[in-house]
């Protein structure tokens, strides 16, 4: 008789094999496919398991994928549950987003983050921006990840655009609830709304999380 984690995978083979074909294909992390999964109710909740226990699936090598098919796997950690109450909100919930820019038929949204070359704080490190519609991609170089340093970098870019219209070029900015963007919305205007991903949601800013699969590593290994 097999083991319990192969009966488990067994029993939702069709989503095992949806999570790898994303992996594979769009690189994906777990967590952005099963939160996708989940929004888009493409299984049953009995088919499908959390991305906590895809992660102890790939490191007991039952899945048709490694860890070298998941770069962003450094990201993950084995941490002690904690609980989601009291989660700082640095602004706008990404709810409140006009519901067709998820259409991506207009140019002027954007996706954030940080990529570090080290976990010091105090090192520099790269703003990353991708838009939505045309998959343009800007790197920021920022002195450090202090949220004070993120701000007038972000603020300086924003300042390229002043002699041309802002209001076609940079409509929306969407970013995580890392404190590194704690002072971004002070940035907001009458043309440029911010916004933060849900805790646990880095699916709802997909595009930027596939690209950082391929620049994280490539700008990690230049610091080293």
């Amino acid at each position: 008789m097999g083991s319990s984690n192969t009966m488990k995978v067994g029993a939702i083979e069709s989503f095992i094999n949806w999570i790898e074909s994303k992996v594979l294909d769009d690189h994906w992390s777990f967590d952005a496919t099963v939160g996708y999964a989940e929004h888009k109710d493409l299984f049953m909740r009995n088919e499908m398991v959390c991305a906590k226990t895809l992660y102890n699936y790939l490191y007991k090598g039952i899945l048709g994928i490694k860890a070298i098919d998941l770069p962003l796997v450094v990201r993950h950690s084995q941490r002690k549950s904690i609980s989601r109450k009291h989660k700082r909100e640095l602004g706008k919930s990404i709810e409140l987003r006009d519901p067709n820019i998820e259409t991506r038929e207009e140019f002027g949204h954007w996706e954030l983050d940080t990529v570090r070359g080290t976990k010091d704080k105090t090192d520099h490190v790269l703003i990353s921006l991708l838009e939505r519609k045309s998959r343009l991609y800007v790197a920021l170089r920022c002195p450090s990840a202090r949220a004070t340093d993120v701000k007038e970098t972000l603020h300086a870019w924003l300042n390229t655009f002043k002699d041309v219209n802002l209001a076609c070029l940079c409509k929306t900015i969407t970013a995580d609830n890392g404190l590194e963007f704690s002072e971004i919305s002070n940035l907001e205007n009458e043309i440029l709304s911010i916004y933060f991903a849900r805790h646990y949601s880095a699916w709802k800013r997909g595009s930027n999380e596939s690209i950082m699969v391929y620049f994280v590593d490539v700008y990690r290994k230049e610091c080293q």
